[in-house]
């Protein structure tokens, strides 16, 4: 898969992007407004952009936990935690919009396949190919469970073989990122990583379609696959997968772990797909001055994470600086590029709350202080969902007409992500 064919530009020259989950009909609601389809914060893509969090999160925390198990590492503990809080976090929200029934049912089930990649690392472990077996036989009898739990809730309109695709493709995605772990090759390891986290916005928009077609008044008819919802999904993508890519690579580079330069790898690619965006919307020198500024702050965080193994505390505070100084000039940045629909003082104070973020997780992290280091990390990654709803509002106000296009009526049963 080539991701930086996914993102923004794709919806500024309004390509659709496939459903992840079988979806037979995706209609917009007739009464939907000219003003709704051009909104980023609709109640239907107020939901898509939850989901798109909470699901996007679990691949990435699968992956990390599954990995740090294998490691041996001192924060799997909390790694786990915090994937059993995403469960949590999940089914608390299936059980708002099912009932509290179908929230407990959603949680033994989605608890249970976590388990199953559980049994999957221990056997790998254990160097057991029967038990590694076993393991891919109960995940794929889940799959098959799951999708005709998830196709009964939403009364068919997700269909329960394109689900089961889906769903494989989850599995395989994450077992793949962890077999390349495991085998020493970490640049394909985070490229499945990276797919598996993408993969789960497909999920994300073929479930708040169903959704927001069950329920069309509590959503006020509008739709959660309007051409202004992807752009702030593939925005969502793009953001919040920095902050976990720059979180790992922090801590790999303190660690002086053997996948370090992968993850930087990663963290790279990634800041190429978000300029491609910028450069989509804005402009090639838009986009190439983009991510001069995007890896000149990845750059600082460098620094500190140098300073830190250093011991250096001026050297700590002279890297915090220039982050500081960054924000500020970021935020001037975006703030013209938006016609200043963006305020360079709102969107400086946001960045603030990143480069806080981070720092505080990398410092509770060299502490050995595991449960507030994933914590903060949580915290990075929700926060990153906020800047994509104001971009992806503004870029949509600039270019208005390429987003007011009518929908296609019926999408085709894709089944999952091409």
């Amino acid at each position: 898969m080539n991701i930086s064919q996914k993102v923004l530009a794709m919806s500024l020259s309004v390509s659709l992007l496939g459903a992840g989950t079988s979806v037979s009909q995706i209609a917009q609601a007739h009464d939907a407004s000219h003003e709704s389809v051009t909104k980023t914060d609709s109640k239907a893509v107020e939901l898509r952009s939850d989901l798109d969090m909470l699901l996007s999160e679990h691949a990435y925390l699968a992956t990390d936990t599954m990995r740090k198990g294998a490691e041996g590492s001192k924060d799997f503990d909390a790694s786990v935690k915090s994937l059993n809080m995403n469960t949590k976090d999940l089914s608390k929200a299936i059980g708002d919009l099912y009932g509290q029934e179908a929230g407990k049912e959603f949680e033994k089930m989605w608890a249970e396949h976590i388990g199953y990649f559980v049994d999957y690392v221990n056997a790998t472990n254990d160097n057991d190919e029967n038990a590694r077996q076993e393991a891919l036989k109960n995940l794929d009898n889940y799959r098959e469970h799951f999708s005709q739990f998830l196709a009964s809730a939403t009364d068919e309109k997700l269909e329960a073989k394109g689900l089961s695709e889906g769903l494989q493709m989850h599995v395989n995605q994450l077992v793949s990122a962890f077999d390349a772990s495991v085998n020493g090759d970490y640049d394909k390891a985070y490229k499945y990583e990276r797919e598996s986290i993408h993969h789960m916005y497909m999920v994300s928009k073929g479930l708040s379609n169903a959704i927001t077609q069950q329920f069309p008044e509590d959503y006020h008819h509008t739709s959660a696959t309007t051409k202004a919802a992807d752009l702030r999904s593939d925005l969502n993508y793009l953001m919040s997968e920095h902050a976990i890519l720059a979180a790992d690579a922090m801590q790999n580079g303190y660690d002086g772990s053997k996948n370090y330069k992968a993850s930087v790898k990663a963290l790279e690619m990634n800041t190429k797909d978000l300029s491609k965006a910028i450069e989509g919307a804005y402009g090639k020198e838009a986009g190439m001055e983009f991510d001069k500024m995007w890896t000149e702050h990845i750059g600082y965080f460098v620094d500190y994470v140098e300073a830190s193994k250093n011991k250096d505390e001026d050297a700590k505070k002279e890297a915090k600086s220039n982050l500081d100084n960054y924000s500020k000039e970021f935020g001037a940045f975006l703030s013209k590029a938006t016609d200043n629909q963006l305020k360079s003082d709102e969107l400086a104070e946001g960045l603030g709350m990143h480069v806080n973020q981070l720092l505080a997780s990398f410092d509770a992290y060299t502490k050995g202080d595991y449960k507030t280091s994933t914590m903060k990390v949580r915290e990075a990654y929700a926060h990153m969902f906020m800047p994509a709803k104001g971009l992806s509002q503004a870029i949509v106000m600039q270019n208005k007409s390429k987003f007011e296009m009518n929908m296609p009526k019926e999408m085709p049963d894709t089944g999952a992500q091409k």
